[in-house]
């Protein structure tokens, strides 16, 4: 009997090999892909996007509905038509570059995480599909197509090097970003040194780009919901970049919360920063890849993007 029992656990110890190595490995995650948001006035939107930001107008091949506006020809913001229900919110998903769409999606619903039958895929031969995060946060994820779209470089903002979302339970959504998808630390922070973090950002983990939790548990207002679901373009040097907005004459209207002419500055994570609104509230926000000096709250514990 003893044999037969050694047997058996060596077996099962075997069979459970065998389970763990066909599991399906997680993709990289590479970058950031899109913000998508909604717009009440598509008119207003493009002269933002496309006269302020120089972004590129394209259709948008995954809805016909749609329109995007690219800084790389992996990045860009996605533009809805404000839905007739869409109440205050003016996100509709935050999304993330993979090298295989299909092999996430595999990947995940072997996370017990709810996942459509297949990707899909985009006029474009792009391949993505959608999920629901553990607040219910829509987060996609996105192969892109091969070859790329031609997309000029974009003078001044040719990255989109973060996207910021409302979260009100940290613990909770680290379990999907981070012990499911991986995603690594980078910094925290908020507005005192010596309260709970509002702003958690994680790297995606193959690349750089990251994810800003902003974490509250206030009733918000649509500007504020619009300051913090947001997207971030990278700049090497902010004085230049601001230089030629201005003499773009590319700031109009873009006003901080006094009245006055939105300026350039030191945020609490040690870099430049400059605070846009499209038409709608969503801010696009300036930063500079490097800290100036020592940040608050945290350190750095991931390198910065390089461009």
């Amino acid at each position: 009997m003893k044999s037969l029992a050694v047997l058996f656990l060596a077996g099962a110890a075997i069979c459970g090999t065998a389970v763990a190595a066909t599991a399906p490995a997680r993709p990289p995650i590479t970058s950031v892909s899109h913000l998508s948001v909604y717009a009440s006035d598509a008119v207003k939107a493009e002269s933002f996007y496309v006269h302020d930001l120089g972004a590129v107008k394209r259709a948008d091949p995954e809805n016909a509905q749609g329109v995007r506006y690219y800084f790389s020809p992996i990045q860009f913001v996605e533009v809805l038509p404000l839905p007739a229900n869409a109440g205050l919110n003016r996100m509709d998903h935050i999304a993330f570059n993979t090298a295989d769409a299909e092999g996430m999606r595999k990947y995940l619903a072997s996370k017990k995480v709810q996942v459509p039958k297949a990707a899909t895929k985009g006029a474009d031969g792009s391949q993505s599909f959608q999920v629901k995060d553990p607040e219910g946060i829509t987060v996609e994820f996105v192969q892109p197509p091969s070859p790329l779209p031609s997309i000029p470089v974009n003078p001044l903002f040719g990255h989109i090097i973060h996207v910021g979302a409302i979260v009100h339970d940290r613990a909770l959504e680290d379990t999907f970003y981070r012990d499911i998808l991986g995603f690594r630390p980078y910094w925290y922070g908020g507005m005192k040194d010596d309260a709970p973090p509002s702003w958690v950002s994680q790297q995606v983990p193959d690349g750089p780009d990251w994810l800003e939790y902003m974490v509250t548990s206030n009733t918000l207002t649509q500007a504020q919901m619009g300051v913090l679901n947001h997207f971030a373009l990278g700049v090497p040097n902010m004085q230049a970049v601001y230089t030629k907005l201005w003499n773009g004459d590319r700031l109009q209207g873009q006003v901080d919360a006094r009245g006055q002419q939105a300026v350039p500055k030191i945020g609490r994570d040690a870099k430049w920063q400059l605070n846009l609104l499209d038409p709608d509230g969503t801010r696009a926000e300036v930063m500079e890849l490097h800290a100036i000096g020592k940040p608050c709250c945290s350190a750095f514990t991931a390198a910065d993007p390089e461009k």
